[in-house]
């Protein structure tokens, strides 16, 4: 194992204990689980600096870790299968964009998109509905309009805060996330 991977390894660890850290402060949560929180800004800045490979093992830990510290939310293995390994492992695919100027911003966006076909696919699938359904003052009689605007209240509001974040501190993150700073490790 050389220095560079010895970094990314340590990089990641620290990121997915920063993640889960972050995670708990929420700014609201759901009544079936899923939460306004900046716990994937970590990840996604770790995806978008290491890449795909790394970054999707990065994510997959955050994921196995949110499922064993938040997994009451989970009705059995398939929900937990979705709800958590999956859907936050396809974070990782935040990677592809690596290096690239502005690769964090459509990193952020397609991880983020990715997160939430499979927390929708959960919600029409093994969460189907029982019509009608209320939420945010709103009756639903459709699963799948309520499976998008359940996960999507919270997933894309926590990636427009992520956005928000990573705009703020581009300039003084992006030495990072081209890999400048590896050039001289």
């Amino acid at each position: 194992m050389n220095h560079t991977q010895v970094r990314a390894l340590c990089e990641g660890a620290i990121m997915v204990a920063l993640a889960t850290v972050l995670s708990y402060l929420k700014l609201f949560e759901l009544p079936q689980g899923g939460a306004v929180s900046i716990g994937m800004l970590p990840i996604l800045f770790y995806c978008c600096r290491w890449g795909l490979k790394d970054g999707l093992l990065c994510a997959f830990a955050y994921g196995l870790l949110q499922l064993i510290f938040d997994g009451a939310y989970a009705w059995g293995w398939t929900s937990m299968l979705l709800d958590y390994i999956v859907a936050f492992t396809l974070l990782g695919f935040a990677g592809l964009f690596a290096r690239k100027k502005g690769g964090i911003f459509v990193g952020t966006v397609v991880g983020c998109a990715l997160r939430f076909a499979a927390h929708f696919i959960s919600g029409v699938t093994i969460y189907r509905i029982y019509e009608p359904t209320e939420l945010f003052n709103t009756s639903f009689t459709n699963p799948y309009l309520y499976s998008a605007v359940y996960n999507g209240s919270y997933v894309f509001l926590d990636m427009a805060i992520c956005l928000v974040i990573f705009a703020l501190l581009y300039r003084p993150l992006e030495k990072y996330l081209m890999g400048r700073d590896l050039a001289r490790a």
